[in-house]
């Protein structure tokens, strides 16, 4: 099939980087905060949002519901109106996962939601039955005909809902429908992620009473919320929660203190980690979060990277190849699955050998097929996968499944003899603002056409 322009990144093995990188607002965020807005008419404001398709297209899917949106450089107003359509269309929601959230506000001011069944990568399955479950208990009813979900929800009630598993999609939904809801919701067991602070921390600035208590998550249900982010100016904790160091930072932008502020993108850092770690080389980001990722830092530390954090960013710094190490994903704090294609590019040309153990997902290792063309010595076996590591890596065409497979694939071009070409970059276009722009800009040939 014939690339669209602009879908191939080229990309020439050149040594180490230097520079400086700024990281932007997450993904796993901003997405989950816009269709927050959906909680509350009138005008919400949010800043530090990344220039990626992923926003670009929960701009269509709530501009479809009938909100307004201006999108400003890295600035969003949306607009909310008293009455939407409270019907997610299909051919929006199969681009993208993450709309299927969208479910619980609209359960919980509407009473209604029609959600097509979502789309977005193909990491195998992932049903939202945990996501029905708990706001069946909150007490709506849904019925599911001809690829739509369809709930309706009289008065949501506040209950006790235990999570057999720490989703972060199905912690995300039951708390934006728990803090409309009448009475106290508590959830066991939620997902801990720094995007989960960062939506506790918007819906609080809206008038939710919701806070870390224990081993869960305590929601007062409120009868009406505000809009959010025209007056950011206080203080916030966007750590992860429960078993994590919190970090204060203060909403709004730098330059006029309007906006909700996005928190900064782990994944995204961890993609210039591993450029770094495979290239070699002392690359400082600005606005990344040690915090939010102590034990990425630690596995890396233990390969043989050197990484300082302080209030400002993260120095990271390789002077010599890489050791090899077992690695494990699993729910925050522990290894995030977004890092494991970093990781396993890193192992292929580390010293010794590495197991890597996917613990999340199903069907994530299909990049592994297009790192071995370019030299990788890898063998799977069910979640495993054990990875030899090669003095270098060779150039090749290859493909990109999924964003974070194709970024890996990049930062591995980088490190690789000879020209990379990643097709199918418009995958990683949508969890990136500008990856090919902001590695150049610290000394890697890579261009896209």
């Amino acid at each position: 099939m014939a690339q669209s322009a602009g879908d191939v990144i080229v990309v020439r093995g050149n040594g180490g980087l230097d520079g400086e990188v700024c990281i932007g607002g997450a993904k796993n965020s901003v997405l989950k905060l816009m269709a927050a807005c959906l909680l509350a008419e009138g005008r919400h404001v949010l800043a530090n949002v990344p220039d990626i398709s992923d926003v670009s297209v929960m701009c269509e899917l709530l501009e479809a519901m009938g909100v307004s949106i201006t999108r400003t450089d890295h600035c969003l107003v949306i607009d909310v109106p008293a009455e939407i359509n409270t019907e997610a269309p299909y051919h929006l929601v199969e681009r993208m996962r993450a709309s299927i959230v969208v479910l619980g506000p609209l359960l919980a001011r509407f009473g209604a939601a029609r959600v097509a069944l979502p789309g977005g990568d193909d990491f195998g399955p992932r049903p939202i039955d945990m996501h029905l479950r708990a706001l069946e208990s909150l007490g709506a009813t849904f019925r599911t005909s001809h690829g739509d979900i369809s709930g309706t929800a009289e008065a949501l009630t506040g209950a006790e809902i235990v999570l057999e598993y720490p989703s972060v999609g199905a912690t995300e939904n039951v708390l934006m429908a728990a803090v409309r809801a009448k009475g106290r919701t508590r959830i066991v067991n939620p997902a801990r992620e720094p995007e989960i602070g960062d939506l506790v921390s918007f819906l609080n600035q809206m008038g939710a009473k919701a806070r870390w208590a224990g081993n869960g998550l305590a929601i007062e249900g409120v009868e009406q919320l505000s809009p959010a982010g025209q007056h950011a100016s206080s203080p916030r904790s966007t750590a992860g929660g429960i078993g994590t160091s919190a970090r204060t930072e203060v909403g709004g932008t730098p330059a006029d203190g309007d906006g909700y502020r996005v928190i900064s993108d782990r994944i995204e850092t961890a993609t210039y980690l591993a450029a770094v770690g495979m290239c070699g080389g002392s690359v400082f980001l600005r606005h990344a979060v040690g915090d939010h990722m102590t034990m990425l830092i630690r596995k890396l530390t233990e390969m043989g990277m050197h990484i300082v954090a302080d209030a400002e960013g993260i120095r990271a710094t390789a002077t010599q190849r890489l050791t090899s190490a077992d690695v494990a994903t699993l729910p925050y704090p522990g290894l995030a699955t977004d890092y494991k294609p970093f990781l396993v590019a890193m192992l292929t040309t580390a010293s010794g050998v590495g197991i890597v153990t996917e613990n999340i997902f199903t069907g994530r290792f299909r990049y592994i097929d297009e790192l071995r063309r370019m030299g990788a010595d890898i063998r799977t076996e069910g979640h495993h996968a054990v990875v030899r590591g090669a003095e270098r890596l060779s150039g090749a065409p290859v493909r990109a499944h999924d964003i974070r497979a194709g970024a890996a694939l990049v930062v591995a071009g980088l490190a690789a003899e000879g020209e990379t070409e990643v097709a199918g970059a418009t995958h990683i276009d949508r969890g990136y603002d500008d990856l090919t722009g902001k590695l150049a800009g610290l000394g890697a040939i890579i261009t896209r056409r």
